[in-house]
């Protein structure tokens, strides 16, 4: 089944190596934070903003991500959302830490023939809060980005930090559109 996340992937494997077209094409070197404990990290996330792109246009709310540990240190991941014609959308993919000082830099993959995992795009880990109720995503290019929370909305208070953070990390925090939380939740 093809699925807007597969897109994703693809793009974003091409896109992460390009120049950001953000209004704030910032030229340091993106930076994460400093430690992910991947036990704290997996579970549910919902997007809470995103930079659009092409990929995730057909999703009108609901848009989360289920994350699991393998045994192999792997980390499955189920993105799912409701269409506009309510129907839910899934991609099943893998993600693999590059960094293991940091775990903050991974690799993910929604893409595999015949068992081989293609395209892979980078998923940095650039904003997180201390109890795991946040995260920022990005990619070291600043083309795409993803506020994630544990819960489908944060409050403004929340949402101010995670902005002005965005902004020191280069990103414009205009290009982040809010995302639309909705009554059915992808399963």
């Amino acid at each position: 089944m093809k699925t807007f996340f597969s897109l994703c992937m693809l793009l974003l494997a091409m896109g992460s190596v390009k120049k950001s077209h953000c209004g704030n094409q910032d030229a340091t070197p993106l930076q994460t934070v400093a430690h992910v404990d991947l036990n704290r990290y997996i579970g549910t996330w919902y997007e809470i903003a995103k930079i659009p792109n092409s990929f995730q246009r057909q999703c009108q709310c609901g848009t989360t991500a289920q994350y699991a540990l393998l045994p192999d240190g792997r980390i499955e991941i189920i993105n799912a959302c409701v269409k506009k014609d309510d129907s839910i959308s899934r991609a099943a993919g893998i993600a693999r830490v590059v960094d293991a000082n940091s775990n903050a830099k991974l690799k993910i993959s929604f893409v595999s023939l015949l068992g081989i995992r293609l395209f892979w795009g980078d998923y940095w880990i650039i904003g997180l809060d201390e109890n795991y109720q946040w995260a920022i995503v990005g990619t070291p290019g600043r083309k795409y980005g993803w506020i994630l929370g544990r819960a489908p909305i944060l409050n403004e208070s929340t949402l101010k930090k995670i902005y002005e953070q965005l902004d020191t990390l280069g990103y414009n925090p205009e290009d982040f559109k809010p995302s639309t939380p909705c009554a059915q939740k992808p399963e």
